[in-house]
């Protein structure tokens, strides 16, 4: 048993009978339980109740056990003198107010209705299951799923656009800068994701900007930076590179990062960091003015034709410095700009419009419906037990709803877990 159930149960009244009586044998009816408090202070806020024929008005507190009042001190905090319910599980210490008179004070569990209890059981108190409610999801109401979802995706998306925020005030609202952070961070995937963002950070952005019209100065730059031309080649283009990043090096006052923090390990070629350094070297140069665009535009199409990108002739034979391979065109791939627009694009224009007092929700929505769905090991899961993914909407929701509702077991916060309770 915990205390937000306990919560649930007062908030939406599921009690088996209400003729309830305190344990001081007063009768008591609810006709307000009150403002959910989910900040510091009494549980319930401004409640009103009848006790023994009397109206009240005040605050409602929920324990588990009666001395958890003691326990947390409630006694000596001004905040819980208005308290005119304790609402308990277990009644094991009397609780007195500062005038000496006990507090009023409801015993819950023998007014929970039992159909509530076993679900709620079945929920938390089973053995644990990679999906506490796997077995009734399924039959949830579409249109309560739905809606649930939509709530479940600009979730996630404010807290995206929050950790976002953090990046911009670093940078002094220049939107720019941070989008090229993000996509840098982005194009380096899981494995490499916080070495690229270390190799956008080591450089000012106005830099970046200044060389983005000339190919090798950036291609210098960005390979001088993350280390790959500490050693030196036979390759006329390498030699190139390297002897223009000395002059940028030394005019920048710049210090590289240790190749070695880039990892190829059990990587596809054409997710190496030599070839994601490339494709971006080719999207800003091409692009100057990429962020404007990326708010400009308003359909997938155009987003994949933005991202249609030409690598140097010297990347379209190689993988890396060392050796020539097989020849191909190294271009980024739709899957992976669907990637980009999910993690960096949608999150950065949301925070843009936000800060314009102009979010256009229904765009979001439209665009990841669009979407290929996701593929990873959570949308697999819930396929398996009959919860489909027809699109990007779908599994942003459903991820959202694994790791922050469903993992940390906060299904009375769920409107899934709701419905099943309340059945």
């Amino acid at each position: 048993m915990n205390e937000d159930f306990l919560h649930y149960v007062w908030l939406y009244k599921m009690f088996s009978k209400v003729d309830f009586k305190t344990t001081g044998n007063e009768h008591l009816s609810i006709i307000k339980s009150g403002l959910h408090n989910k900040n510091a202070g009494p549980d319930f806020l401004n409640a009103q109740l009848k006790i023994d024929g009397q109206t009240w008005i005040g605050n409602v507190e929920i324990h588990l056990k009666a001395s958890d009042w003691y326990l947390h001190n409630h006694e000596k905090d001004l905040n819980y003198d208005a308290v005119i319910l304790h609402v308990v599980w277990e009644n094991d210490v009397a609780i007195f107010m500062k005038n000496n008179k006990p507090i009023p004070t409801l015993v819950l569990k023998n007014f929970i209705d039992e159909t509530v209890l076993n679900k709620y059981k079945n929920l938390f108190l089973a053995p644990t299951t990679w999906l506490p409610c796997k077995n009734a999801i399924s039959t949830v109401d579409k249109f309560i799923f739905n809606n649930w979802k939509e709530r479940l995706f600009f979730d996630r998306l404010e807290r995206k656009s929050e950790e976002i925020n953090t990046l911009l005030q670093q940078e002094n609202n220049n939107f720019e800068a941070v989008l090229f952070q993000l996509l840098i961070k982005n194009f380096g995937l899981k494995v490499n994701g916080n070495s690229f963002l270390r190799l956008a950070q080591s450089v000012d952005y106005s830099v970046i900007k200044k060389l983005s019209f000339h190919t090798n100065q950036l291609a210098a730059l960005l390979f001088g930076q993350a280390g790959f031309l500490e050693e030196e080649t036979e390759d006329d283009y390498q030699k190139e590179l390297r002897k223009e990043y000395d002059y940028l090096k030394h005019k920048f006052k710049l210090n590289h990062i240790p190749k070695n923090e880039f990892s190829f390990f059990r990587m596809r070629p054409n997710n190496f960091p030599t070839i994601r350094i490339a494709q971006l070297v080719a999207l800003f140069h091409k692009h100057q003015n990429l962020f404007s665009k990326l708010i400009a535009i308003d359909n997938l199409e155009e987003f994949y034709e933005l991202f249609t990108v030409v690598v140097n002739p010297f990347w379209q034979t190689h993988y890396n410095f060392d050796s020539i391979s097989k020849k191909s065109p190294k271009k980024i791939t739709t899957s992976f700009v669907d990637l980009l627009i999910i993690n960096t694009i949608i999150p950065l224009k949301f925070l843009y419009q936000k800060s314009r007092g102009e979010v256009h929700e229904e765009f979001f929505l439209v665009l990841l419906k669009k979407m290929k769905p996701e593929k990873n090991s959570i949308i697999s899961k819930f396929s398996e037990i009959g919860v489909s993914s027809k699109n990007a909407f779908d599994t942003q929701a459903l991820l959202e709803l694994k790791n922050n509702y469903c993992a940390p077991k906060r299904c009375l916060e769920c409107a899934i877990g709701n419905t099943i309770l309340k059945r």
